[in-house]
């Protein structure tokens, strides 16, 4: 686990630009493809923006990425509260990618039908006997230790047997479908982009309590490289 804290939310967005481009580098030069699995929320939309701008656009090789969503609201691709179209707004309407790169969760179908559909697309890229390795998943922290959909105290967050599953979530606006913890613990790397002062509280919780009860927490004990990059609001509760 690593912390980073810089001071606002754009320098942390640009450090996150900066490391996308040299990890996606990497792993294009070393196995010929870069997988990344993609988050939704306020705190990512600056880094999407970059990432869609010069010099990122130009920079980075599109062709070899293929993007996937660590979760999704149940509601079509259209609607303000994607974070597929969040992603493509920002971004990858305005880069050079193939569309055969884009695997969206199809949040308009109905929940079951939509995780179910969601797994079998990533075992025909990952291949049906291994686990789905992401070479990166980009993160954020919600102010009750939620990350991607896994809520405290949900009872998908002790399964092993699914690879997505989804959330029963109308009373908090949408369902939802999200990678397992099981999936984004076994990351080769994790990038955490957490902003704001109401964010202090919880990020001290999971990073020097490592409450176990707060699913972010749970990361921590996770395969891959771990960073969080933290604005000085949302780390400045933290002792060093």
């Amino acid at each position: 686990m690593k912390i980073e804290i810089y001071p606002d939310i754009e320098t942390i967005s640009r450090k996150a630009a900066d490391m996308f481009l040299q990890i996606s580098e990497k792993y294009i030069a070393g196995k010929g493809r870069f997988a990344v699995a993609l988050s939704g929320g306020n705190t990512p939309k600056i880094f999407y923006e970059l990432l869609g701008s010069e010099p990122y656009s130009r920079k980075i090789d599109w062709r070899h990425i293929h993007f996937f969503w660590a979760d999704e609201r149940c509601v079509p691709p259209e609607h303000a509260d994607s974070n597929y179209r969040l992603a493509f707004d920002a971004f990858l309407s305005k880069v050079p990618l193939p569309e055969e790169n884009i695997h969206r969760i199809k949040g308009e179908k109905e929940p079951l039908r939509g995780a179910e559909e969601y797994e079998c697309d990533l075992s025909r890229f990952f291949g049906a006997s291994v686990l789905p390795v992401f070479d990166l998943i980009m993160l954020g922290i919600g102010e009750d230790g939620h990350t991607a959909s896994l809520f405290p105290g949900s009872k998908i967050l002790n399964k092993e047997n699914h690879l997505v599953d989804f959330v029963d979530n109308k009373a908090k606006n949408h369902s939802r479908i999200t990678l397992t913890l099981r999936v984004l613990t076994h990351a080769e790397n994790i990038m955490l982009l957490v902003s704001g002062e109401n964010k202090a509280l919880i990020v001290q919780k999971i990073i020097e309590e490592k409450d176990n009860s707060l699913p972010a927490s749970r990361l921590i004990k996770g395969k891959g490289n771990l960073l969080f990059l933290l604005d000085e609001d949302a780390g400045k509760l933290l002792s060093r």
